[in-house]
Protein backbone atom coordinates (compact mmCIF):
# COMPACT_ATOMS: atom_id res chain seq x y z
CA UNK A 1 0.00 0.00 0.00
CA UNK A 2 1.30 3.44 -0.91
CA UNK A 3 1.84 5.73 2.07
CA UNK A 4 0.78 9.20 1.05
CA UNK A 5 2.27 12.39 2.38
CA UNK A 6 1.06 15.95 1.66
CA UNK A 7 0.52 16.44 -2.05
CA UNK A 8 1.35 19.77 -3.63
CA UNK A 9 -0.92 19.28 -6.65
CA UNK A 10 -3.92 20.29 -4.60
CA UNK A 11 -2.24 23.66 -4.13
CA UNK A 12 -1.26 24.01 -7.81
CA UNK A 13 2.41 23.83 -6.98
CA UNK A 14 3.71 21.73 -9.90
CA UNK A 15 5.43 24.42 -12.04
CA UNK A 16 6.49 26.34 -8.94
CA UNK A 17 8.21 23.29 -7.50
CA UNK A 18 10.28 22.85 -10.65
CA UNK A 19 11.26 26.50 -10.58
CA UNK A 20 12.17 26.27 -6.92
CA UNK A 21 14.41 23.28 -7.46
CA UNK A 22 16.18 25.08 -10.26
CA UNK A 23 17.28 27.78 -7.82
CA UNK A 24 19.21 25.32 -5.67
CA UNK A 25 22.80 25.28 -6.75
CA UNK A 26 23.43 21.81 -5.43
CA UNK A 27 20.81 20.18 -7.65
CA UNK A 28 20.76 18.97 -11.24
CA UNK A 29 21.90 15.59 -12.56
CA UNK A 30 23.92 14.36 -9.60
CA UNK A 31 26.84 12.14 -10.62
CA UNK A 32 27.83 8.94 -8.85
CA UNK A 33 30.76 6.53 -8.97
CA UNK A 34 32.87 3.89 -7.29
CA UNK A 35 34.49 3.43 -3.92
CA UNK A 36 37.69 5.39 -4.45
CA UNK A 37 39.76 2.23 -4.30
CA UNK A 38 40.65 0.80 -7.69
CA UNK A 39 39.88 -2.81 -6.78
CA UNK A 40 36.48 -1.88 -5.37
CA UNK A 41 35.69 0.11 -8.49
CA UNK A 42 36.54 -2.82 -10.73
CA UNK A 43 34.59 -5.29 -8.59
CA UNK A 44 31.53 -3.05 -8.80
CA UNK A 45 31.77 -2.94 -12.59
CA UNK A 46 32.50 0.79 -12.48
CA UNK A 47 35.35 2.73 -14.08
CA UNK A 48 38.69 2.87 -12.31
CA UNK A 49 39.74 6.51 -12.05
CA UNK A 50 43.11 7.96 -11.02
CA UNK A 51 42.94 11.59 -12.15
CA UNK A 52 40.78 14.64 -11.56
CA UNK A 53 39.15 14.31 -14.96
CA UNK A 54 38.74 10.56 -14.60
CA UNK A 55 37.07 10.83 -11.22
CA UNK A 56 34.77 13.56 -12.47
CA UNK A 57 33.69 11.59 -15.55
CA UNK A 58 33.34 8.39 -13.55
CA UNK A 59 31.19 10.26 -11.09
CA UNK A 60 28.89 11.45 -13.84
CA UNK A 61 28.66 7.95 -15.28
CA UNK A 62 27.73 6.43 -11.95
CA UNK A 63 25.21 9.22 -11.49
CA UNK A 64 23.27 7.84 -14.42
CA UNK A 65 22.67 4.65 -12.41
CA UNK A 66 21.95 6.50 -9.14
CA UNK A 67 24.81 4.92 -7.21
CA UNK A 68 25.03 7.72 -4.67
CA UNK A 69 27.73 6.26 -2.45
CA UNK A 70 30.02 5.48 -5.33
CA UNK A 71 29.31 8.92 -6.77
CA UNK A 72 30.30 10.65 -3.57
CA UNK A 73 33.54 8.65 -3.37
CA UNK A 74 34.51 9.60 -6.91
CA UNK A 75 33.95 13.29 -6.25
CA UNK A 76 35.73 13.06 -2.92
CA UNK A 77 38.68 11.51 -4.79
CA UNK A 78 38.56 14.36 -7.29
CA UNK A 79 38.84 16.80 -4.39
CA UNK A 80 42.32 15.45 -3.65
CA UNK A 81 43.42 17.25 -6.82
CA UNK A 82 41.17 20.30 -6.39
CA UNK A 83 40.45 20.68 -2.65
CA UNK A 84 38.73 24.07 -2.93
CA UNK A 85 36.51 23.39 -5.94
CA UNK A 86 32.98 24.53 -5.02
CA UNK A 87 31.31 22.27 -7.56
CA UNK A 88 33.10 19.12 -6.37
CA UNK A 89 32.47 19.94 -2.71
CA UNK A 90 28.75 20.46 -3.30
CA UNK A 91 28.51 17.23 -5.27
CA UNK A 92 30.38 15.19 -2.67
CA UNK A 93 28.37 16.63 0.21
CA UNK A 94 24.99 16.19 -1.50
CA UNK A 95 25.77 12.67 -2.65
CA UNK A 96 27.02 11.45 0.72
CA UNK A 97 23.76 12.71 2.24
CA UNK A 98 21.71 11.04 -0.52
CA UNK A 99 23.58 7.79 0.19
CA UNK A 100 22.80 8.07 3.90
CA UNK A 101 26.50 8.36 4.76
CA UNK A 102 26.31 11.26 7.23
CA UNK A 103 29.31 10.70 9.52
CA UNK A 104 31.64 13.15 7.81
CA UNK A 105 29.19 15.52 6.15
CA UNK A 106 29.74 18.38 8.59
CA UNK A 107 33.40 18.49 7.60
CA UNK A 108 32.45 18.68 3.92
CA UNK A 109 29.82 21.34 4.70
CA UNK A 110 32.31 23.52 6.59
CA UNK A 111 34.85 23.25 3.77
CA UNK A 112 32.14 24.20 1.31
CA UNK A 113 30.99 27.14 3.44
CA UNK A 114 34.57 28.40 3.58
CA UNK A 115 34.75 28.61 -0.23
CA UNK A 116 31.08 29.44 -0.85
CA UNK A 117 29.34 31.20 2.00
CA UNK A 118 26.06 31.28 0.02
CA UNK A 119 25.72 27.50 -0.34
CA UNK A 120 22.23 26.42 0.90
CA UNK A 121 23.22 22.77 1.32
CA UNK A 122 26.23 23.71 3.47
CA UNK A 123 24.12 25.96 5.72
CA UNK A 124 21.34 23.37 6.02
CA UNK A 125 23.77 20.58 6.88
CA UNK A 126 25.57 22.61 9.53
CA UNK A 127 22.28 23.85 10.96
CA UNK A 128 20.93 20.31 11.33
CA UNK A 129 24.13 19.17 13.00
CA UNK A 130 23.82 22.02 15.51
CA UNK A 131 20.14 21.16 15.95
CA UNK A 132 20.92 17.56 16.85
CA UNK A 133 23.51 18.75 19.34
CA UNK A 134 21.08 21.13 21.02
CA UNK A 135 22.88 24.28 19.84
CA UNK A 136 19.59 26.01 19.10
CA UNK A 137 20.83 29.57 18.50
CA UNK A 138 23.58 28.41 16.15
CA UNK A 139 21.11 26.16 14.31
CA UNK A 140 18.67 29.02 13.69
CA UNK A 141 21.48 31.23 12.42
CA UNK A 142 22.59 28.57 9.94
CA UNK A 143 19.02 27.90 8.81
CA UNK A 144 18.67 31.61 8.01
CA UNK A 145 21.59 31.23 5.58
CA UNK A 146 19.98 28.21 3.91
CA UNK A 147 16.96 30.07 2.51
CA UNK A 148 16.81 29.67 -1.26
CA UNK A 149 13.45 29.70 -2.97
CA UNK A 150 10.01 28.86 -1.54
CA UNK A 151 10.69 25.21 -0.71
CA UNK A 152 13.85 25.65 1.34
CA UNK A 153 12.49 28.82 2.91
CA UNK A 154 9.50 26.87 4.19
CA UNK A 155 11.71 24.03 5.44
CA UNK A 156 14.17 26.17 7.36
CA UNK A 157 11.48 28.41 8.88
CA UNK A 158 9.74 25.35 10.30
CA UNK A 159 13.07 23.87 11.39
CA UNK A 160 13.81 27.16 13.15
CA UNK A 161 10.45 26.97 14.94
CA UNK A 162 11.37 23.48 16.14
CA UNK A 163 14.75 24.82 17.32
CA UNK A 164 12.93 27.48 19.35
CA UNK A 165 10.76 24.76 20.86
CA UNK A 166 13.95 22.87 21.66
CA UNK A 167 15.12 25.93 23.56
CA UNK A 168 11.86 25.93 25.51
CA UNK A 169 10.45 28.94 23.64
CA UNK A 170 7.04 27.61 22.64
CA UNK A 171 5.44 31.03 22.27
CA UNK A 172 8.24 32.20 19.98
CA UNK A 173 7.98 28.99 17.94
CA UNK A 174 4.24 29.38 17.43
CA UNK A 175 4.63 33.08 16.68
CA UNK A 176 7.23 32.28 13.99
CA UNK A 177 4.84 29.87 12.35
CA UNK A 178 1.95 32.33 12.60
CA UNK A 179 4.00 34.85 10.59
CA UNK A 180 4.94 32.27 7.94
CA UNK A 181 3.72 33.76 4.69
CA UNK A 182 4.28 32.85 1.09
CA UNK A 183 2.84 30.23 -1.22
CA UNK A 184 -0.71 28.95 -0.77
CA UNK A 185 0.52 25.54 0.28
CA UNK A 186 2.49 27.08 3.17
CA UNK A 187 -0.75 27.28 5.13
CA UNK A 188 -1.10 23.53 5.47
CA UNK A 189 2.42 23.11 6.87
CA UNK A 190 1.98 26.15 9.12
CA UNK A 191 -1.08 24.68 10.82
CA UNK A 192 0.31 21.14 10.85
CA UNK A 193 3.58 22.01 12.57
CA UNK A 194 1.94 24.48 14.92
CA UNK A 195 -0.25 21.59 16.04
CA UNK A 196 2.75 19.28 16.47
CA UNK A 197 4.73 21.88 18.43
CA UNK A 198 1.75 22.61 20.68
CA UNK A 199 1.37 18.88 21.28
CA UNK A 200 5.03 18.51 22.27
CA UNK A 201 4.57 21.48 24.62
CA UNK A 202 1.51 19.88 26.22
CA UNK A 203 -0.93 22.47 24.88
CA UNK A 204 -3.56 19.98 23.81
CA UNK A 205 -6.30 22.52 23.01
CA UNK A 206 -4.04 24.43 20.65
CA UNK A 207 -2.74 21.22 19.11
CA UNK A 208 -6.24 19.95 18.36
CA UNK A 209 -7.33 23.27 16.85
CA UNK A 210 -4.27 23.62 14.61
CA UNK A 211 -4.38 20.02 13.40
CA UNK A 212 -8.09 20.36 12.69
CA UNK A 213 -7.23 23.36 10.49
CA UNK A 214 -4.52 21.35 8.69
CA UNK A 215 -6.96 18.48 8.18
CA UNK A 216 -9.48 20.88 6.64
CA UNK A 217 -6.87 21.92 4.06
CA UNK A 218 -5.78 18.38 3.14
CA UNK A 219 -7.29 15.29 4.73
CA UNK A 220 -5.43 12.80 2.56
CA UNK A 221 -1.95 12.46 4.06
CA UNK A 222 -1.52 9.64 6.56
CA UNK A 223 0.63 11.89 8.74
CA UNK A 224 -2.05 14.54 9.32
CA UNK A 225 -4.80 11.93 9.81
CA UNK A 226 -2.64 10.18 12.40
CA UNK A 227 -1.59 13.37 14.19
CA UNK A 228 -5.07 14.90 14.23
CA UNK A 229 -6.79 11.72 15.43
CA UNK A 230 -4.29 11.37 18.27
CA UNK A 231 -4.63 15.04 19.21
CA UNK A 232 -8.43 14.82 19.30
CA UNK A 233 -8.30 11.73 21.50
CA UNK A 234 -5.71 13.27 23.83
CA UNK A 235 -7.94 16.34 24.09
CA UNK A 236 -10.81 14.00 25.04
CA UNK A 237 -12.77 14.76 21.87
CA UNK A 238 -13.43 11.10 21.19
CA UNK A 239 -16.19 11.76 18.67
CA UNK A 240 -13.86 13.82 16.48
CA UNK A 241 -11.12 11.19 16.80
CA UNK A 242 -13.47 8.37 15.80
CA UNK A 243 -14.98 10.34 12.92
CA UNK A 244 -11.53 11.17 11.56
CA UNK A 245 -10.17 7.62 11.68
CA UNK A 246 -13.41 6.08 10.39
CA UNK A 247 -13.41 8.39 7.37
CA UNK A 248 -9.79 7.54 6.64
CA UNK A 249 -10.34 3.79 6.93
CA UNK A 250 -13.35 4.01 4.62
CA UNK A 251 -11.04 5.14 1.81
CA UNK A 252 -8.00 3.08 2.85
CA UNK A 253 -9.37 0.11 4.83
CA UNK A 254 -6.16 -1.89 4.83
CA UNK A 255 -3.70 0.80 5.82
CA UNK A 256 -1.55 -0.69 8.61
CA UNK A 257 -0.89 2.53 10.53
CA UNK A 258 -4.52 3.59 10.46
CA UNK A 259 -5.68 0.12 11.49
CA UNK A 260 -3.30 0.11 14.44
CA UNK A 261 -4.48 3.57 15.54
CA UNK A 262 -8.14 2.53 15.23
CA UNK A 263 -7.43 -0.52 17.41
CA UNK A 264 -5.78 1.70 20.03
CA UNK A 265 -8.83 3.96 20.13
CA UNK A 266 -11.21 1.01 20.31
CA UNK A 267 -9.29 -0.41 23.27
CA UNK A 268 -9.91 2.73 25.27
CA UNK A 269 -6.23 3.56 25.63
CA UNK A 270 -5.11 7.16 25.24
CA UNK A 271 -2.82 7.23 22.20
CA UNK A 272 0.59 8.83 22.33
CA UNK A 273 1.14 12.01 20.35
CA UNK A 274 2.43 11.48 16.83
CA UNK A 275 5.48 13.66 17.56
CA UNK A 276 7.01 13.58 21.04
CA UNK A 277 10.41 15.25 20.58
CA UNK A 278 11.79 18.20 18.65
CA UNK A 279 13.94 15.84 16.58
CA UNK A 280 10.85 13.94 15.49
CA UNK A 281 9.11 17.21 14.64
CA UNK A 282 12.02 18.50 12.56
CA UNK A 283 12.20 15.16 10.80
CA UNK A 284 8.50 15.48 9.95
CA UNK A 285 8.95 18.58 7.77
CA UNK A 286 11.97 17.10 5.98
CA UNK A 287 10.12 13.83 5.40
CA UNK A 288 6.93 15.54 4.24
CA UNK A 289 8.69 17.77 1.72
CA UNK A 290 11.07 15.00 0.63
CA UNK A 291 8.18 12.65 -0.01
CA UNK A 292 6.33 15.24 -2.06
CA UNK A 293 9.42 15.93 -4.16
CA UNK A 294 10.37 12.31 -4.93
CA UNK A 295 6.80 11.53 -6.00
CA UNK A 296 6.44 14.53 -8.27
CA UNK A 297 9.95 15.20 -9.60
CA UNK A 298 12.79 13.01 -10.83
CA UNK A 299 15.78 14.41 -8.98
CA UNK A 300 17.83 13.75 -5.87
CA UNK A 301 16.71 16.67 -3.74
CA UNK A 302 13.86 14.64 -2.24
CA UNK A 303 16.26 11.80 -1.40
CA UNK A 304 18.49 14.26 0.45
CA UNK A 305 15.56 15.49 2.55
CA UNK A 306 14.43 11.94 3.32
CA UNK A 307 17.91 10.87 4.42
CA UNK A 308 18.22 13.95 6.63
CA UNK A 309 14.81 13.14 8.13
CA UNK A 310 15.99 9.63 9.01
CA UNK A 311 19.13 11.06 10.59
CA UNK A 312 16.91 13.11 12.92
CA UNK A 313 14.39 10.33 13.55
CA UNK A 314 15.82 6.88 12.74
CA UNK A 315 12.61 5.18 13.94
CA UNK A 316 10.28 6.76 11.38
CA UNK A 317 9.45 3.77 9.19
CA UNK A 318 7.09 5.70 6.90
CA UNK A 319 10.06 7.76 5.74
CA UNK A 320 12.11 4.62 5.31
CA UNK A 321 9.45 2.95 3.13
CA UNK A 322 9.09 6.09 0.99
CA UNK A 323 12.86 6.23 0.49
CA UNK A 324 12.89 2.57 -0.52
CA UNK A 325 10.07 3.18 -3.00
CA UNK A 326 12.17 5.88 -4.59
CA UNK A 327 15.17 3.57 -4.94
CA UNK A 328 12.89 1.03 -6.59
CA UNK A 329 11.83 3.69 -9.12
CA UNK A 330 15.52 4.37 -9.73
CA UNK A 331 16.03 0.66 -10.46
CA UNK A 332 18.17 0.21 -7.34
CA UNK A 333 16.49 -2.80 -5.70
CA UNK A 334 19.60 -3.69 -3.70
CA UNK A 335 19.57 -0.23 -2.08
CA UNK A 336 15.83 -0.56 -1.42
CA UNK A 337 16.37 -3.89 0.36
CA UNK A 338 19.10 -2.40 2.56
CA UNK A 339 16.71 0.36 3.64
CA UNK A 340 13.68 -1.89 4.14
CA UNK A 341 15.66 -4.35 6.24
CA UNK A 342 15.86 -1.59 8.86
CA UNK A 343 12.09 -1.33 9.29
CA UNK A 344 11.36 -2.48 12.83
CA UNK A 345 10.07 -6.02 13.23
CA UNK A 346 7.42 -4.57 15.55
CA UNK A 347 6.32 -1.91 13.09
CA UNK A 348 2.88 -2.24 11.47
CA UNK A 349 4.73 -1.46 8.22
CA UNK A 350 6.98 -4.51 8.50
CA UNK A 351 4.61 -6.70 6.49
CA UNK A 352 4.52 -4.08 3.70
CA UNK A 353 8.30 -3.86 3.82
CA UNK A 354 8.67 -7.63 3.46
CA UNK A 355 6.39 -7.70 0.41
CA UNK A 356 8.46 -4.93 -1.16
CA UNK A 357 11.67 -6.81 -0.31
CA UNK A 358 10.33 -9.91 -2.04
CA UNK A 359 9.74 -8.01 -5.28
CA UNK A 360 13.16 -6.38 -4.98
CA UNK A 361 14.74 -9.83 -4.67
CA UNK A 362 12.80 -10.86 -7.76
CA UNK A 363 14.13 -7.82 -9.63
CA UNK A 364 17.63 -9.02 -8.71
CA UNK A 365 16.80 -12.54 -10.01
CA UNK A 366 17.07 -13.90 -6.47
CA UNK A 367 13.84 -15.84 -6.86
CA UNK A 368 14.36 -18.29 -4.02
CA UNK A 369 14.80 -15.44 -1.56
CA UNK A 370 11.77 -13.65 -2.99
CA UNK A 371 9.63 -16.74 -2.58
CA UNK A 372 10.94 -17.44 0.93
CA UNK A 373 10.23 -13.85 2.02
CA UNK A 374 6.63 -13.98 0.82
CA UNK A 375 6.09 -17.39 2.38
CA UNK A 376 7.17 -15.97 5.74
CA UNK A 377 4.54 -13.25 5.37
CA UNK A 378 1.92 -15.83 4.42
CA UNK A 379 2.78 -18.03 7.41
CA UNK A 380 1.97 -15.09 9.66
CA UNK A 381 -1.38 -14.61 7.88
CA UNK A 382 -2.44 -17.44 5.54
CA UNK A 383 -5.21 -15.20 4.17
CA UNK A 384 -2.96 -12.30 3.18
CA UNK A 385 -4.33 -11.66 -0.31
CA UNK A 386 -1.59 -9.27 -1.36
CA UNK A 387 1.23 -11.61 -0.34
CA UNK A 388 -0.45 -14.64 -1.94
CA UNK A 389 -1.15 -12.78 -5.16
CA UNK A 390 2.39 -11.38 -5.19
CA UNK A 391 3.79 -14.89 -4.84
CA UNK A 392 1.64 -16.02 -7.75
CA UNK A 393 2.81 -13.12 -9.91
CA UNK A 394 6.48 -13.82 -9.24
CA UNK A 395 6.09 -17.52 -9.97
CA UNK A 396 4.08 -16.84 -13.14
CA UNK A 397 6.60 -14.39 -14.55
CA UNK A 398 9.29 -16.97 -13.82
CA UNK A 399 7.25 -19.53 -15.80
CA UNK A 400 6.66 -21.68 -12.71
CA UNK A 401 3.05 -22.02 -13.78
CA UNK A 402 1.89 -24.96 -11.67
CA UNK A 403 3.07 -23.31 -8.44
CA UNK A 404 1.65 -19.98 -9.61
CA UNK A 405 -1.78 -21.54 -10.17
CA UNK A 406 -1.73 -22.90 -6.62
CA UNK A 407 -0.81 -19.46 -5.21
CA UNK A 408 -3.66 -17.82 -7.16
CA UNK A 409 -6.09 -20.47 -5.93
CA UNK A 410 -5.12 -19.65 -2.35
CA UNK A 411 -5.53 -15.96 -3.19
CA UNK A 412 -9.07 -16.55 -4.41
CA UNK A 413 -9.90 -18.55 -1.30
CA UNK A 414 -8.77 -15.58 0.77
CA UNK A 415 -10.90 -13.25 -1.37
CA UNK A 416 -13.96 -15.37 -0.69
CA UNK A 417 -17.19 -16.15 -2.48
CA UNK A 418 -17.88 -12.60 -3.64
CA UNK A 419 -14.91 -11.32 -5.65
CA UNK A 420 -14.86 -7.62 -6.49
CA UNK A 421 -14.25 -5.93 -9.82
CA UNK A 422 -10.54 -5.49 -9.10
CA UNK A 423 -10.15 -9.23 -8.56
CA UNK A 424 -10.47 -9.89 -12.31
CA UNK A 425 -6.70 -9.95 -12.56
CA UNK A 426 -6.34 -12.89 -10.17
CA UNK A 427 -8.69 -14.98 -12.32
CA UNK A 428 -6.91 -13.81 -15.47
CA UNK A 429 -3.46 -14.67 -14.12
CA UNK A 430 -4.60 -18.06 -12.86
CA UNK A 431 -6.14 -18.66 -16.28
CA UNK A 432 -2.75 -18.04 -17.87
CA UNK A 433 -1.10 -20.45 -15.42
CA UNK A 434 -3.74 -23.10 -16.17
CA UNK A 435 -3.43 -22.60 -19.93
CA UNK A 436 0.35 -22.95 -19.77
CA UNK A 437 0.01 -26.23 -17.87
CA UNK A 438 -2.50 -27.67 -20.38
CA UNK A 439 -5.52 -27.28 -18.12
CA UNK A 440 -7.66 -25.56 -20.70
CA UNK A 441 -11.15 -26.12 -19.22
CA UNK A 442 -10.07 -24.49 -15.94
CA UNK A 443 -8.27 -21.71 -17.85
CA UNK A 444 -11.31 -20.96 -19.99
CA UNK A 445 -13.53 -20.78 -16.91
CA UNK A 446 -11.15 -18.31 -15.26
CA UNK A 447 -10.99 -16.10 -18.36
CA UNK A 448 -14.79 -16.03 -18.53
CA UNK A 449 -14.99 -15.15 -14.84
CA UNK A 450 -12.47 -12.34 -15.34
CA UNK A 451 -14.67 -10.98 -18.15
CA UNK A 452 -17.71 -11.26 -15.94
CA UNK A 453 -15.97 -8.96 -13.46
CA UNK A 454 -14.47 -6.67 -16.14
CA UNK A 455 -16.32 -7.15 -19.47
CA UNK A 456 -14.15 -4.65 -21.36
CA UNK A 457 -10.71 -5.76 -20.17
CA UNK A 458 -8.61 -5.95 -23.36
CA UNK A 459 -5.99 -8.35 -21.96
CA UNK A 460 -8.61 -10.94 -21.11
CA UNK A 461 -10.53 -10.45 -24.37
CA UNK A 462 -7.30 -10.94 -26.28
CA UNK A 463 -6.11 -14.02 -24.39
CA UNK A 464 -9.42 -15.86 -24.51
CA UNK A 465 -10.13 -14.90 -28.12
CA UNK A 466 -6.75 -15.95 -29.39
CA UNK A 467 -6.82 -19.19 -27.41
CA UNK A 468 -10.11 -20.13 -29.09
CA UNK A 469 -8.70 -19.36 -32.54
CA UNK A 470 -5.47 -21.21 -31.81
CA UNK A 471 -7.43 -24.29 -30.73
CA UNK A 472 -9.75 -24.12 -33.73
CA UNK A 473 -12.87 -23.60 -31.61
CA UNK A 474 -15.35 -20.72 -31.45
CA UNK A 475 -13.50 -19.12 -34.35
CA UNK A 476 -15.98 -16.35 -35.11
CA UNK A 477 -16.40 -15.46 -31.44
CA UNK A 478 -12.64 -15.59 -30.88
CA UNK A 479 -11.84 -13.12 -33.67
CA UNK A 480 -14.64 -10.86 -32.41
CA UNK A 481 -13.11 -10.82 -28.93
CA UNK A 482 -9.68 -9.91 -30.31
CA UNK A 483 -11.15 -7.19 -32.52
CA UNK A 484 -12.90 -5.74 -29.49
CA UNK A 485 -9.61 -5.85 -27.57
CA UNK A 486 -7.87 -3.96 -30.41
CA UNK A 487 -10.63 -1.34 -30.37
CA UNK A 488 -10.13 -0.87 -26.63
CA UNK A 489 -6.30 -0.89 -26.82
CA UNK A 490 -5.37 0.17 -30.37
CA UNK A 491 -1.76 1.01 -29.48
CA UNK A 492 -0.99 -2.28 -27.73
CA UNK A 493 1.33 -4.04 -30.14
CA UNK A 494 0.83 -7.45 -28.55
CA UNK A 495 -2.95 -7.30 -28.95
CA UNK A 496 -2.71 -6.06 -32.56
CA UNK A 497 -0.26 -8.92 -33.17
CA UNK A 498 -2.84 -11.37 -31.83
CA UNK A 499 -5.41 -10.13 -34.33
CA UNK A 500 -2.93 -10.46 -37.19
CA UNK A 501 -1.84 -13.91 -36.08
CA UNK A 502 -5.45 -15.03 -35.69
CA UNK A 503 -6.08 -14.11 -39.34
CA UNK A 504 -2.88 -15.95 -40.23
CA UNK A 505 -4.04 -19.09 -38.43
CA UNK A 506 -7.30 -18.87 -40.38
CA UNK A 507 -5.37 -18.68 -43.65
CA UNK A 508 -6.35 -15.04 -44.27
CA UNK A 509 -2.80 -14.01 -45.09
CA UNK A 510 -3.41 -10.64 -46.78
CA UNK A 511 -5.38 -9.40 -43.77
CA UNK A 512 -2.74 -10.89 -41.50
CA UNK A 513 0.01 -8.88 -43.24
CA UNK A 514 -1.87 -5.60 -42.74
CA UNK A 515 -2.43 -6.20 -39.03
CA UNK A 516 1.05 -7.56 -38.37
CA UNK A 517 2.67 -4.60 -40.14
CA UNK A 518 0.71 -2.35 -37.79
CA UNK A 519 1.85 -4.43 -34.81
CA UNK A 520 5.50 -4.14 -35.88
CA UNK A 521 5.14 -0.37 -36.24
CA UNK A 522 3.94 -0.28 -32.62
CA UNK A 523 6.64 -2.62 -31.27
CA UNK A 524 9.48 -2.69 -33.84
CA UNK A 525 11.93 -4.57 -31.61
CA UNK A 526 9.73 -7.44 -30.46
CA UNK A 527 11.10 -10.76 -31.80
CA UNK A 528 7.76 -12.62 -31.82
CA UNK A 529 5.88 -9.94 -33.76
CA UNK A 530 8.69 -9.66 -36.34
CA UNK A 531 8.72 -13.46 -36.66
CA UNK A 532 4.97 -13.50 -37.25
CA UNK A 533 5.22 -10.80 -39.93
CA UNK A 534 7.96 -12.79 -41.65
CA UNK A 535 5.70 -15.84 -41.79
CA UNK A 536 2.85 -13.76 -43.23
CA UNK A 537 5.13 -12.20 -45.88
CA UNK A 538 6.26 -15.67 -46.90
CA UNK A 539 2.70 -16.84 -47.37
CA UNK A 540 1.85 -13.94 -49.71
CA UNK A 541 4.99 -14.47 -51.77
CA UNK A 542 7.10 -11.64 -50.35
CA UNK A 543 10.05 -13.95 -49.68
CA UNK A 544 12.87 -11.38 -49.39
CA UNK A 545 10.86 -9.32 -46.93
CA UNK A 546 10.09 -12.49 -44.99
CA UNK A 547 13.78 -13.27 -44.60
CA UNK A 548 14.46 -9.68 -43.55
CA UNK A 549 11.81 -9.91 -40.80
CA UNK A 550 13.12 -13.26 -39.57
CA UNK A 551 16.65 -11.87 -39.41
CA UNK A 552 15.33 -8.87 -37.49
CA UNK A 553 13.52 -11.24 -35.13
CA UNK A 554 16.74 -13.21 -34.63
CA UNK A 555 18.65 -10.03 -33.80
CA UNK A 556 15.99 -9.02 -31.26
CA UNK A 557 17.01 -11.72 -28.77
CA UNK A 558 14.15 -14.23 -28.90
CA UNK A 559 13.76 -17.12 -26.46
CA UNK A 560 16.21 -20.00 -27.17
CA UNK A 561 13.44 -22.34 -28.38
CA UNK A 562 12.10 -19.66 -30.72
CA UNK A 563 15.59 -18.83 -31.96
CA UNK A 564 16.08 -22.36 -33.33
CA UNK A 565 12.80 -22.15 -35.27
CA UNK A 566 13.64 -18.70 -36.64
CA UNK A 567 17.08 -19.85 -37.80
CA UNK A 568 15.48 -22.85 -39.52
CA UNK A 569 13.12 -20.54 -41.40
CA UNK A 570 15.98 -18.24 -42.43
CA UNK A 571 17.83 -21.25 -43.84
CA UNK A 572 14.95 -23.13 -45.42
CA UNK A 573 11.79 -21.02 -45.48
CA UNK A 574 8.34 -22.37 -44.66
CA UNK A 575 6.69 -25.56 -45.88
CA UNK A 576 3.10 -26.73 -45.51
CA UNK A 577 2.30 -29.37 -42.89
CA UNK A 578 -0.36 -32.01 -43.36
CA UNK A 579 -2.88 -29.68 -41.72
CA UNK A 580 -2.13 -26.94 -44.22
CA UNK A 581 -0.50 -24.64 -41.65
CA UNK A 582 2.92 -23.14 -42.20
CA UNK A 583 5.84 -24.64 -40.31
CA UNK A 584 9.60 -24.35 -40.35
CA UNK A 585 11.43 -26.94 -42.39
CA UNK A 586 14.23 -28.10 -40.10
CA UNK A 587 17.12 -29.50 -42.15
CA UNK A 588 19.62 -32.01 -40.89
CA UNK A 589 22.87 -30.19 -40.06
CA UNK A 590 25.61 -30.45 -42.63
CA UNK A 591 29.08 -31.41 -41.43
CA UNK A 592 29.98 -27.72 -41.39
CA UNK A 593 26.98 -26.97 -39.18
CA UNK A 594 27.32 -29.93 -36.83
CA UNK A 595 28.47 -29.26 -33.30
CA UNK A 596 31.70 -31.10 -32.44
Amino acid sequence: MMLRQPTFRRFAMGPLLGATLATLTFLGPLPAGARGVAAAQADAGLPVASSLEGNYLAGRFAGSISDYRASADYFASALLDAPDDKFLLERALSLYIAAGELTEVRAFAERLRDVNSDSPIAALTIGLDDFQSGRWTEAIASFEQAKSGPLLTLAVEILSAWAEQGAGKTDEALARLAKLDGEKWYLFFRHYHAGLIASVAGRNDVAAAELKAALALDDGPVSVIDAATRAFARNRDHDAAKATIDKALASAPGHPLLKELAATLASGYRPAARVRTVNEGAAEILSGLGTAVVREETNDFGVIFLQLALALDPNEDMTRVTLAENFERLNRPDDAIAILDKVSRRSPLRRNADIMIAFDYNALDRVDEARATLKRVIRQNPKDKEALNGLGNILRTRKMFAEAADAYTRTLRAIGAEPQTEDWQVFYNRGIAYERTNRWPEAEADFKKALELRPDQPLVLNYLGYSWVDKGINLKEGVALIEKAVTLAPTDGYIVDSLGWAHYKLGEYDVAVDELERAVSLMPSDPTINDHLGDAYWQVGRRLEACFQWNHAKASKPEPADLAKIEAKIANGLVETDTGKAAAKVAEPTPAQATP
